[in-house]
């Protein structure tokens, strides 16, 4: 079971709802994900308008939760006016928070960050942001009232995987009471359930799943590894070891003599 601000959820997968090929592979794919969460990004909404009523319909016939995220903004006072926005328009006071540093990694600025979550949790939003693995920013953020961390596995988009296990790990055993949601650089199945194996709570991703060549297929791949990367996880892995251990033991082994002769 998932909690999140005081929410139970089934499924440890969410999904972004953008870059689909249509929306019926969307739903598709959602359906097939088992997600109970999806974000969508108010600008993207915001830009399509005319469309915007039956995406909506889309996502009401899905009962899924809707959550609002502030992609594209530069600063935290962008961010901030467009979760207030994006609460007035959604109906919530969820918002996945992101105020972008750089155009090239889209890595988030942690500065910024820190200064709308404060604000936002001040005025009683309930705010999952998306950060780095940096300890130090996950420490002001929580500080700032923010009970759910989204730190980075790579840049979005880049599929590369865990670039920095070493800090994730560390970020779950700092924050052992804290739930943290992998977001962003998720590209394959394998690397989901390597998140899971490490403890986290959850993993979001987008572009894995929309730009694969069945997203449905897709869809349902990262839900098998979500799940079994879990399950391995609360079953408690193995430690690594430097040098083999046999697995059936040789005590009491019995020995036979040969007869050369015969």
């Amino acid at each position: 079971m998932l909690t999140l601000y005081g929410k139970d959820f089934q499924s440890r997968l969410l999904l972004g709802t953008a870059q689909y090929p249509s929306p019926s592979s969307l739903k598709q794919a959602v359906e097939a994900s088992g997600a109970e969460i999806v974000t969508v990004s108010l600008r993207r909404e915001s830009s399509r308008a005319r469309t915007g009523q039956g995406f909506w319909g889309l996502i009401e016939e899905m009962g899924v939760r809707v959550l609002p995220n502030t992609a594209g903004c530069r600063t935290a006072r962008e961010a901030v006016a467009t979760a207030k926005m994006a609460r007035e328009l959604f109906g919530t006071d969820w918002v996945k928070l992101e105020v972008i540093a750089n155009d090239d990694t889209l890595q988030p600025d942690l500065y910024g960050l820190v200064e709308a979550a404060g604000e936002l949790t001040a005025e009683g939003f309930e705010v999952l942001p998306y950060t780095t693995e940096d300890l130090s920013a996950a420490e002001r953020l929580v500080a700032a009232g923010c009970t759910v961390l989204m730190p980075w596995a790579a840049p979005i988009g880049s599929a590369r995987g865990l670039i920095n296990k070493d800090a994730l790990r560390t970020l779950r055993a700092y924050f052992p009471d804290i739930p943290l949601i992998v977001d962003a650089g998720l590209g394959a199945p394998s690397h989901a359930a390597e998140v899971m194996e490490l403890g986290y709570d959850g993993a979001l991703l987008n572009t894995a799943i929309a730009k694969a060549g069945d997203p449905v297929k897709m869809a349902s791949a990262f839900a098998k590894a979500v799940a079994a990367g879990r399950l391995a996880f609360e079953a408690g892995l193995m430690e690594p070891r430097d040098m083999a251990a046999p697995s059936t033991p040789v005590a009491g082994t019995p020995f036979f003599k040969i007869d050369q002769a015969s």
